[in-house]
């Protein structure tokens, strides 16, 4: 048996009121994920438990079946794992983002999406000009980064927003609050004058595009505890793709081995196809292959139903169609989204979420197509996320 787990991230949503009251899953084209739906479970599951923020790194936590409440420490420290970054008793890391503001209010969490090229230089710009041997950024991906700062514990105590919560809003009221937020808005203040005349920002506005004004600080983590290693847990050897370093973290802290597939990325920009390939392959040699998909979240954040939705029927196009044709071995796949990302909110919710489970020993449970509405109408819900996984291999 070989078992695939497609994560489409923030693919659920709410029913948008100038589309007829349905969801993006609803409005998308997916015969392919329907004609899973159709043969096998379909449900409800909660991946991010009660009282818990409903981000990628605690929901994901739970699709690989680790219980975010045993486990979950910050986003910031999983991401440094997936970029190689090393954590220290007394010392503290943060994302990173580079954003734009305007007139004080957030015109873009992601800079237009600046590439990571263009990230990277301007991350080594901010080492020059503020680092030093306390005080260290580490280049990742796109917009996102990471911060490495030591001896100042007290800045994990700090209450700070991510910047894709905050669209068109003056960032005045969510700047970091409370104890250590002092150097935060500090470093966040300097960067400014690190930025505004850089040459990749002179040529981002000379072609029109979005520059990077100054960095955001948010997801303060420290040191977290060792995971178990999932093998040692549930016997497979597995494989995880993903364009981003959550993904990727979560995977390394876990023992699962990172493949890197040409065109995967962590944008809407995503290569199906290639990422569909990949899958397919890593099937071959893994017992498990997890592939993960950020570009409709990405969309949900942007507020694009459009790209949401085409990001959606590409997913079903490129990658679920393959896996329907799979003959080389028998295979099971749990296709959800890691969280709901509703367009309204532009953010992430903790709903409940969709799930398929498809493959032999499942039987049918009444839905006729992979939507929010059809799978609470099963009737199916899986309570703690974690477990999930076991419904996969059980």
């Amino acid at each position: 048996m070989k078992y695939c787990v497609l994560i489409v991230d923030g693919a659920a949503g709410w029913p948008l009121a100038a589309h007829g009251g349905k969801t993006c899953l609803e409005l998308a084209r997916t015969p392919n994920i329907d004609a899973m739906a159709e043969a096998g479970i379909v449900g409800l599951v909660r991946t991010v438990p009660s009282e818990m923020e409903p981000s990628s790194a605690c929901a994901c936590m739970s699709v690989l079946g680790y219980d975010p409440q045993v486990y979950y420490r910050g986003r910031s420290a999983i991401e440094a794992h997936g970029m190689g970054v090393s954590i220290n008793e007394g010392e503290a890391v943060f994302r990173c983002n580079l954003v734009a503001v305007r007139n004080g209010r957030l015109w873009s969490y992601s800079c237009g999406h600046i590439t990571t090229g263009e990230g990277q230089h301007l991350i080594a710009a901010l080492n020059e000009k503020l680092g030093s041997d306390r005080l260290h950024f580490y280049p990742g991906v796109s917009y996102r980064h990471l911060c490495k700062i030591k001896g100042r514990q007290d800045t994990l105590l700090a209450s700070c927003t991510p910047p894709h919560d905050i669209p068109d809003k003056a960032i005045a009221g969510f700047l970091p609050k409370g104890p250590g937020s002092d150097l935060l808005r500090d470093l966040m203040a300097r960067s400014e004058l690190v930025l505004r005349d850089h040459p990749v920002n002179v040529e981002r506005r000379a072609r029109g595009d979005i520059p990077a004004t100054m960095i955001w600080l948010f997801w303060g983590s420290g040191k977290i505890p060792a995971m178990p290693a999932f093998k040692e847990v549930y016997g497979l050897d597995a494989a995880v793709i993903s364009g981003v370093d959550i993904v990727r973290g979560l995977a390394r802290m876990t023992g699962l081995a990172v493949l890197d597939v040409p065109g995967v990325t962590g944008d809407m920009s995503n290569d199906y196809m290639s990422q569909a390939t990949g899958t397919l392959e890593a099937l071959e040699k893994y017992d498990m292959v997890v592939t993960h998909v950020e570009a409709t979240d990405e969309a949900a954040h942007a507020g694009l139903i459009k790209d949401k939705i085409e990001a959606i029927q590409e997913v079903d196009r490129e990658i679920v169609s393959r896996l329907r044709s799979w003959d080389k071995d028998a295979l099971r796949v749990l296709i959800l989204p890691d969280h709901a990302t509703p367009i309204e909110t532009q953010t992430h919710v903790a709903d409940p979420v969709p799930f398929v489970l498809r493959g032999p020993g499942f039987k049918a449970s009444g839905a006729k197509r992979f939507t929010e509405a059809e799978a609470k109408g099963t009737g199916v819900f899986v309570e703690e996320g974690y477990n999930i996984i076991h419904r996969l291999m059980e």
